[in-house]
């Protein structure tokens, strides 16, 4: 078996990169075999090359190859240019005529846009793989042919399947063995060799001097998505090589000569079809997220009105004190602007807080104890145990209860004063059955 660097060596490939020379591996591997097979890549990445080096390795190497582009024969004249026709079959069918698979019996036919075959053409193709039998246009007379058949497609044939644009069974069938020639974007250590390549090649044709590009211009090269892939970078190679009077060419140069090689080429959602559908349920799904985030927030700050109206022991983030005496206002949760931007979604409200001073009174003062990290209980003397409700709900209840009385009723008020939204509120009030 021939090495891949003389495959390269002999079909002019250039390039270094894995996914290359898998691609090449695989050809080799499957060349001295009659199995069919089908070549996956993008336009412009040298499909045709592989299916040449599949026949120049085959033991049908001394017959006939022939390439076909399946898109570029009319549909109604498919059928005769492939399986031939009788005479008078059709109007202007003044003779017998032989099709491909008669002529190149024998040899290898390259299907290339396989994707782009009439529905009819493909069930006489099925037959062809199937039993190497075909018939003739016009003609009731079955003939035996003997070609490899290989086919190419850019187009994903799974999703033409599913459009009732392409057989299934054809495809399975097709599909022995498949090769994917990988596109340039995915092969960027393979980029500046090949430009070197085609400007050498141009400078020997009329020859010039060859380009050369500097470090930066080299970068611009290397990053371009080119979606043209190895065939726009033959064109770029050319069009530099003759349109440019310098011979060493700077990123500026090459940005004249090419502007859109500073383009990135990114996906970009479109709106229509699936991606619309995708885009309003994400939408959706931010909406609803938002809303979420909204009710956690209002659930945080009245879990806050609770602790710190109900003087319950909540845990602090840094160093814990203990305090046996009447707790101070510094030293509770409080209501000043400092202490409440540690408690997410509440809003610091000036006439508030002078009323909330107000209508404090020595009940809410009772001593409060907060357990230090580290320390015993017994530095801190006995404590008296008070059982109480310490239910979440009842408090919350009876908070809301309270904002309703104190601002007789008016719902907005006492969700400002809750520090939570109105909506909020009452699903509270219709939750706990409040007046």
């Amino acid at each position: 078996m021939a090495t891949l660097q003389t495959i390269k060596q002999r079909f002019g490939i250039v390039g270094q990169s894995p996914l290359l020379h898998r691609a090449l591996s695989t050809a080799e591997r499957v060349a001295s075999t009659d199995l069919s097979v089908l070549i996956t890549g993008e336009s412009g990445v040298g499909k045709e090359v592989f299916s040449k080096i599949i026949h120049s390795l085959s033991h049908r190497k001394h017959n006939n190859f022939i390439a076909i582009n399946c898109g570029a024969i009319p549909e109604g004249t498919i059928n005769s240019e492939l399986f031939g026709h009788e005479k008078g079959a059709f109007t202007g069918a003044t003779t017998d005529r032989k099709g491909y698979f008669e002529t190149y019996d024998g040899g290898t036919v390259f299907l290339d846009e396989i994707g782009e075959m009439p529905l009819d053409t493909q069930a006489y193709l099925l037959r062809v793989l199937e039993s190497g039998e075909y018939i003739r246009v016009g003609s009731s007379k079955v003939q035996r042919t003997d070609v490899r058949i290989i086919a190419a497609t850019n187009v994903d044939l799974k999703e033409r399947i599913q459009k009732g644009k392409f057989r299934e069974d054809l495809y399975y069938r097709l599909n022995t063995v498949a090769i994917t020639v990988p596109p340039l974007r995915e092969r960027k250590e393979d980029i500046f060799m090949l430009f070197r390549k085609f400007t050498v090649d141009v400078a020997e044709k009329y020859h010039i001097t060859p380009v050369r590009l500097d470090d930066r211009a080299k970068l611009l090269l290397e990053n371009y998505n080119w979606p043209g892939n190895i065939r726009e970078l033959k064109n770029l190679a050319e069009k530099v090589s003759i349109l440019s009077e310098e011979r060493e060419i700077s990123a500026e140069q090459l940005l004249d000569i090419f502007p859109t090689i500073k383009d990135r080429h990114l996906p970009a959602l479109t709106k229509n079809g699936k991606e619309d559908q995708g885009l309003q349920e994400r939408e959706i799904l931010y909406k609803l997220l938002f809303d979420m985030k909204s009710d956690l927030n209002d659930l945080k700050s009245l879990i806050y009105e609770l602790i710190r109206d109900n003087d319950l022991q909540v845990p602090d983030n840094n160093t814990l004190k203990t305090l046996t005496g009447p707790v101070l206002e510094r030293d509770l949760p409080s209501r000043s602007n400092e202490s409440r931007s540690n408690y997410p979604g509440y809003t610091y409200d000036h006439e508030e807080d002078e009323e909330y001073e107000e209508e404090r009174t020595e009940e809410d003062l009772r001593p409060m104890i907060i357990r230090e990290e580290g320390r015993d209980q017994d530095e801190y003397g006995s404590v008296e145990i008070i059982d109480e409700n310490l239910s979440l709900e009842y408090h919350e209840k009876n908070l809301i209860e309270k904002a309703l009385k104190k601002h007789n009723g008016r719902r907005k008020d006492a969700a400002e004063d809750l520090g939570i939204s109105e909506r909020t509120l009452y699903r509270k009030i219709k939750q706990y059955n409040l007046q």
